[in-house]
């Protein structure tokens, strides 16, 4: 039988400094190194157990940013819930007063633009923090388990201002959809920062986004079709056939009856197939024309789905305008 590993109860589950948890009499150096803990920075160890996914990254960083620095952009929009901002091996996104000197590492993208105001994470409780740790660290950090972060519409704006389009798009959309930010506020935000560096580009990706979105593909195939030079679609839009059912496509052009389906893995599941079939028949059978596009050919073809996208509105009555896409 493999030896139980040692851990500490004040060090389980938990994120920590390994000189600290050391000199605080919890580990041994040769402990440390053992297979109950997981290395994730310079001086920074986890609980093996402890999942690696984004939150785990930055709840690390947070153990090592100065004074007034903060989690931001993508990285605080996984905190806020949207998982698919960023994944364990993505850097970590912080914003740091310029005074501080922190500079981007590998696995820490640092930011030194002026903060939007927002509201950050909870105060300390040091209750929570594990005995050892010395109170002025936790004060330093909020808490290992709650890193101080942008808040959702201010993340938002980050994202927006400093990752490629497509990629943002998809994270403002979430963050629209689970009703963590709203058109207001982002339109409000966009305007007291329109003279910072990517304010342009912010205000660009907020007209872009549709919380209507599902899925982040679905918002990657809108906006590649969107500047593509297509009309702009309806997310889900419905459509109520003869019956009294009503559908939502992915993607609807209502005016010219087309739409488009985004095939997702799921689709590979066959009664899932079964039933999307079934229902996209209903919407041929209304008159609709219906397209489709899976992931292979958004990564390889997107050319082809562009071309047949194109085609089914002009055979529906659409005419790309000059200086438009109407």
């Amino acid at each position: 039988m493999p030896p139980v590993a040692h851990r500490p109860d004040a060090l389980a589950w938990q994120v920590f400094r390994g000189s600290e948890a050391v000199g605080a009499g919890f580990l041994t150096e040769h402990q440390l190194r053992g297979s109950a803990w997981v290395r994730l920075r310079h001086d920074v160890y986890a609980d093996a157990r402890l999942d690696r996914d984004h939150g785990l990254a930055c709840r690390a960083v947070s153990l090592q940013m100065p004074l007034g620095t903060r989690i931001a952009g993508p990285s605080a929009a996984y905190l806020h819930g949207v998982e698919h901002a960023a994944s364990f091996t993505d850097d970590v996104h912080v914003l740091a007063p310029i005074a501080t000197g922190l500079r981007s590492q590998r696995g820490l993208r640092v930011h030194t633009s002026r903060p939007q105001p927002g509201h950050v994470g909870p105060p300390v409780d040091q209750a929570s923090w594990p005995p050892g740790v010395p109170v002025e660290e936790a004060r330093r950090t909020a808490t290992a388990g709650t890193p101080v972060r942008s808040d959702p519409t201010t993340a938002a704006w980050e994202t927006a201002a400093w990752l490629e389009p497509l990629r943002a798009v998809g994270i403002v959309d979430t963050l629209l959809a689970r009703g963590l930010t709203t058109r207001t506020a982002l339109a409000e935000i966009a305007s007291r920062a329109a003279g910072r560096a990517g304010g342009r580009r912010a205000q660009w990706v907020f007209g872009l986004a549709d919380p209507a979105a599902q899925s982040p593909p679905e918002s990657h195939l809108r906006v590649r079709l969107i500047l593509a030079g297509l009309p702009r679609p309806v997310a889900q839009h419905p459509v109520r056939l003869p019956s009294g059912l009503v559908l939502h496509p992915d993607l609807a052009w209502p005016a010219f009856r087309v739409a488009v389906e985004y095939d997702g893995l799921w689709h590979a599941d066959a009664d899932q197939l079964h039933r999307d079939r079934q229902r996209l028949n209903q919407l041929v059978g209304a008159g609709w024309l219906v397209l489709h596009v899976t992931s292979r050919r958004m990564d390889r073809d997107f050319s082809a789905v562009v071309r047949e996208v194109r085609a089914a509105l002009i055979s529906r009555g659409w005419r790309r305008q000059p200086g438009g896409a109407r």
